[in-house]
């Protein structure tokens, strides 16, 4: 009798014991089950950079707990960042980021990772004020799901190739044709989302099709600011990645090392009233107060949907927002020494010269008055080629540019082009490129074929002479004021610094650029 009741515990106890395997398998394939439910339809993406964090975005189709794992090589994610809510709408700030770096991450929830490999990555913003080599692109009105959109976007790749573009900024009507939610996911995310989006951070501004979205009348989606546009992206509106805080999604700025960015929105309405061109209302009250205290930066770059000055599909000579543009509002960037105004609108690419003070229509501008320079600006050796040259003295004029064709391409006035544009064309596609070292500036115009059809050069602080005082014996370090090639006059010497031991007396040197447009000179002084 003991031996059957030992068996049959054994039976049972063996029974049990599979009873459990069963049903740790059933919860375990649950868990897999839940977690494989969970599936990443948007992004990811960089929002809000600066030196120190960043944000990434991202929506997947259930609500499911957020989580981001990151670190300085590749398969060693080592920090991570949460958050236990349930969303589908995920935002994760990274903080305490080390300035300039490298950083791998992957996204998903507690449980599961929805992406994360050797290509998701991302470099944090130089220090503000810092100097370097950076690139940022400008796409405008770039999301209409066309070929020209998608070849522009491979032809800006090819031409980074391994270079690392710091940030993109978008110039408005982002999402054709009524910037609905569904249109920003196939016109624009599901285009940018294997490449720009989740390598390279992204400060947006708005057009008039992002104000569309078509549940809301247009009165309303301007007051309120209630479109899939401000619920799509987010923007450093409490000053995160530097400038003035102004504390709304619609305008901001932020810095990219010595260059300051002011992103505006030349559409919505502040205080239910006042648009960009109101120059009493809140925004442009902002403006100035953000120029006022960025004086102190390299380069200022303003960027906004609507162009002072073109005859592409748009005419700036009829359009009441752009007509009020250029008349109320352009002359306070220029008063401020902004060097250098991006606007899309027009679905083509139109550029001035180094300009200032014209206000009015496209008949009304003398080339002789209003242009602060006659030079082509492409710095490329042919006649009238030479850079645009601003000084902390003499810092005015501003280059304009419609860069409005990443995407929508087309359209012209029968007064095209306008009269204040040395470089117009509305039969390619493409978009900027800004490349920014030091005290140089260059932009440069990919079009989809892959050719840069239109380039320019500014420097600042350039042409300088300098008085250099040393003992007999002792050696001298001449530094050129200008980033390029040089050509210094005691040898052959082509780096930008060099270093002499001069005898007794005075004796002056030279350097100049590869197309003798720009020349520093030195003296130096011996004493015995």
């Amino acid at each position: 009798m003991k031996s059957i009741l030992i068996i049959f515990s054994f039976l049972v106890t063996g029974l049990t014991t599979i009873q459990a395997q069963e049903a740790a398998v059933k919860t375990g394939e649950k868990k897999a089950k839940s977690v494989a439910s969970v599936n990443l339809i948007r992004g990811p993406y960089l929002q809000v950079a600066s030196s120190h964090s960043i944000l990434i975005r991202w929506r997947t189709d259930v609500s499911s707990r957020s989580r981001v794992k990151y670190g300085t090589a590749p398969g060693q994610l080592t920090q991570q960042a949460d958050d236990a809510n349930l969303v589908t709408e995920h935002k994760v700030s990274l903080t305490n980021l080390q300035p300039a770096t490298k950083y791998y991450y992957s996204i998903g929830g507690f449980q599961d990772v929805l992406q994360g490999d050797n290509e998701n990555y991302f470099i944090t913003l130089p220090e503000a004020g810092q100097t370097g080599v950076y690139r940022i692109g400008a796409l405008g009105d770039c999301g209409d799901n066309s070929i020209n959109q998608r070849q522009v976007k491979e032809q800006v790749i090819k031409y980074l190739g391994d270079n690392y573009m710091n940030a993109w900024i978008l110039l408005g009507d982002n999402a054709y044709s009524d910037g609905t939610d569904a249109e920003f996911q196939s016109k624009f995310f599901n285009i940018y989302k294997d490449d720009l989006l989740k390598r390279n951070p992204l400060f947006p501004a708005p057009g008039n099709h992002d104000y569309h979205d078509t549940d809301l009348s247009a009165q309303h989606a301007q007051e309120t600011h209630q479109t899939a546009y401000y619920q799509n992206f987010s923007m450093p509106a409490q000053g995160e990645s530097g400038g003035v805080p102004s504390k709304t999604q619609a305008f901001y700025s932020f810095d990219l090392g010595n260059v300051h960015f002011l992103s505006l929105d030349s559409y919505g309405k502040e205080d239910s009233a006042y648009r960009l061109y109101d120059t009493t209302g809140p925004q442009v009250t902002w403006i100035k107060k953000d120029l006022a205290e960025n004086k102190n930066k390299g380069w200022v770059i303003a960027y906004w949907h609507h162009p002072p000055y073109t005859m592409g599909s748009h005419n700036s000579d009829q359009e009441e927002e752009l007509i009020k543009i250029r008349e109320n509002f352009i002359q306070i960037l220029e008063r401020y020494g902004v060097d250098l105004v991006l606007n899309g609108h027009s679905h083509d690419y139109e550029r001035s010269r180094m300009m200032k003070g014209h206000y009015g229509p496209a008949a009304s501008f003398d080339a002789a008055k209003h242009n602060i320079s006659a030079s082509s600006g492409r710095y490329d050796g042919a006649d009238n080629s030479a850079p645009y040259v601003k000084d902390s003295v003499h810092n005015n004029g501003t280059v304009y540019v419609v860069s409005g064709s990443a995407g929508k391409l087309g359209g012209k006035q029968t007064t095209y082009p306008h009269n204040a544009m040395y470089f117009s064309d509305a039969d390619h596609g493409g978009a900027s490129m800004l490349e920014i070292q030091d005290n140089r500036l260059d932009l440069k115009w990919i079009c989809a074929d892959g050719t840069v059809r239109d380039q320019f050069t500014m420097m600042k602080n350039v042409n300088k002479h300098t008085d250099i005082k040393i003992k007999k014996g002792q050696q001298a370090v001449l530094t050129a004021s200008f980033v390029g090639k040089y050509k210094w006059n005691n040898g052959n010497a082509n780096t930008r610094s060099i270093t002499v031991t001069p005898g007794t007396g005075v004796t002056k040197y030279t350097v100049a650029d590869e197309f003798n447009n720009i020349k520093d000179t030195f003296s130096v002084y011996v004493s015995k």
